[in-house]
């Protein structure tokens, strides 16, 4: 018989809380899953595009030290948070030995990183960085595949789940619900200002053009407010309420001012279609907050049992169509008291099912899994 979970250790790589979204996401993540180990020595490092080739080579020696020091305490398994450019956690575990249990979970599927080589002079270099990357796909495939060590990889979205194996066919491809933060629950959307909100890190492809453009479609009983890191930067116009960036109790009041979420969710990178799971998606719902989204990448696989109302087959590059079709969603789902507070209770059933201990759960099985079968 194999060993028990309860007398195993986990190495757990992933970035420090903070850094970018799966650093916040690995807090949660570690804390629910650490019941059921022996110990947990974790492993954290900054973000992408901070370490020299110099650092990874310190970084991939730690590493291995760490793990060797798990392992001559008793069985060991090896889990990395794997995403866009993080580099230290991918060739941290590439040169780990062969009987050495590794899991991963890729965040931005179907890759594990994209950028194998940005390294801190890439990162500081962006034309360089795509000039050696975006012509060289294939090659960085092959990289990927060559020195991927992980042999199980956890997915967070079912779409995410269907694009891996086609380019990693060894793999162990393991679907786990996206863990939902724990949130003050406030009131019900119902209850609440009738707003709709924006909410996130601002960056390409996120929607925050389309703000603009919905308020001129809006009647103006139905107000716009805006949240989160770089929301500051946007225009100030009449009618938007830009909040900026939100935590803790001002993130709360946020989400208690708004009763869905807008994410008109657009095309965010030449590299090609992505699915990975919506950090956005996963905050609204812990808040018991309704959305109204895109059908792009992953957010096509949500649907209205879960809360969540998909616009699908909207033309990306006709912002005014999107606009429209957003702005009636809104128009039909905010004022309307049985259907907002019908989509509030799917929402509420969906961030049971996605807490904390049931996603620990599923990780658990699948850990146990491989203690059985290693390879």
């Amino acid at each position: 018989m194999g060993a028990q979970l309860s007398e195993t250790r986990l190495v757990y790589i992933a970035p420090r809380l903070g850094v970018g979204g799966v650093g916040d996401y690995a807090d949660d993540v570690v804390d629910a899953v650490r019941p059921y180990f022996a110990d947990v020595l974790e492993y954290r490092h900054e973000g992408p595009g901070r370490s020299s080739v110099a650092d990874l080579r310190a970084h991939r020696r730690e590493i291995r030290e760490l793990v060797a020091r798990a392992r001559s305490q008793g069985p060991t398994i090896v889990h990395a948070e794997l995403s866009g450019g993080a580099l230290v956690p991918f060739w941290g575990i590439a040169g780990l030995p062969d009987d050495v249990p590794v899991s991963a979970t890729v965040h931005d599927p179907p890759h594990p990183i994209w950028w194998p080589a940005r390294t801190r002079f890439m990162a500081d270099h962006w034309l360089i960085n795509h000039a050696v990357h975006f012509p060289f796909r294939g090659v960085s495939h092959r990289v990927q595949r060559k020195w991927l060590r992980a042999t199980t990889l956890f997915v967070l979205t079912e779409s995410g789940a269907r694009s891996v194996p086609p380019d990693y066919p060894d793999a162990r491809v393991v679907q786990i619900p996206h863990l939902v933060s724990e949130r003050r629950l406030g009131k019900p959307p119902e209850e609440r200002p009738l707003n709709v909100g924006f909410f996130g890190l601002v960056y390409r492809g996120k929607g925050f053009d389309q703000v603009s453009l919905l308020r001129e479609r809006l009647p103006a009983e139905i107000g716009i407010r805006v949240a989160g890191r770089g929301t500051e930067t946007l225009p100030q116009t009449d009618g938007i309420e830009i909040v900026g960036g939100v935590e803790d109790e001002a993130e709360d009041a946020f989400f208690d001012s708004v009763r869905a979420i807008a994410m008109p969710y657009g095309k965010r990178s030449p590299y090609g279609m992505g699915y990975p799971a919506s950090g956005v998606m996963s905050r609204a719902i812990a808040y018991g907050t309704p959305v109204i989204c895109s059908d792009h990448g992953a957010l096509g696989d949500m649907t209205g049992a879960q809360g969540i109302t998909v616009l699908r087959g909207l033309p990306e590059d006709d912002a005014d169509a999107v606009a429209d079709a957003f702005a009636g969603a809104i128009r039909n789902l905010l004022p309307d008291t049985g259907a907002i507070a019908t989509a509030g209770e799917n929402v509420r059933t969906e961030r049971a099912a996605s807490s904390g201990a049931e996603v620990a759960k599923a990780f658990a099985a699948a850990w146990t899994d491989m203690l059985g079968h290693p390879g």
